[in-house]
């Protein structure tokens, strides 16, 4: 197997630490669960931050990388992990998780009952509405899956920002922000220009804070 690639995809796509959603969190994350922790790379930056780090990775060739960092890396589907779980849980990510599943409301509204009160929840998904998935389709006449980033094909769902809040809060969640990383100079200028509208479109990814509720 080549050093570049992890079970035939590219290494970062296990490894990404995530820095601009990591400087988002609290500094004490208590017990957190890492939901998709790949091979670590999120839980390097946390080691120090939380009491217990909990990974589940249905990867497990990058779950035994990230057994060096995690105190319990669960090998194996989000759902079928959910019952061997031991909570609560202060902290909860899934980062570039819940458009790879099947039944993403469901998994969020479990992941809330194996929450302690006031625990942390923090997503991240690609934007259903980023202009150039709208201008291949229109333009192109394709949808252009590829096989990582965006248009991933083991993308199961695609979830613009209202659908984001909406699927979060329903599962049991209260959503306090969303965010998107930093906008280019130009992009900057004109979210002010629209009052914030044109992020709707620019922006690759979302991500949402919840506490629980």
């Amino acid at each position: 197997m080549p050093d570049a690639q992890l079970n035939g995809k590219p290494r970062s796509y296990y490894e990404n630490a995530r820095p601009e959603l990591v400087a988002l969190l609290p500094d004490r994350l208590g017990r957190l669960l890492d939901v998709g922790c790949g091979a670590g790379g999120v839980g390097r930056s946390l080691r120090a931050r939380a009491d217990v780090l909990v990974g589940i990775e249905p990867n497990a060739s990058a779950a035994a990388e990230a057994e060096e960092i995690y105190d319990t890396v669960i090998v194996g589907t989000v759902e079928g992990s959910l019952p061997s779980l031991d909570g609560p849980f202060d902290t909860v990510l899934c980062y570039d998780v819940l458009e790879h599943l099947v039944d993403p409301e469901t998994v969020l509204a479990e992941l809330r009952q194996r929450a302690a009160p006031g625990a942390l929840l923090h997503v991240s998904v690609p934007n259903a509405r980023q202009w150039t998935l709208l201008r291949d389709l229109i333009v192109r006449g394709t949808f252009g899956y590829t096989d990582v980033g965006h248009r991933d094909r083991t993308h199961l769902r695609w979830l613009t920002k209202r659908d984001l809040v909406e699927m979060v809060e329903e599962a049991g969640w209260h959503v306090e922000c969303v965010t998107h990383a930093p906008s280019s100079a130009a992009g900057r200028l004109l979210e002010r220009l629209t009052r914030g509208r044109s992020a709707e479109f620019l922006v690759y990814q979302w991500s949402a804070l919840a506490r629980a509720s």
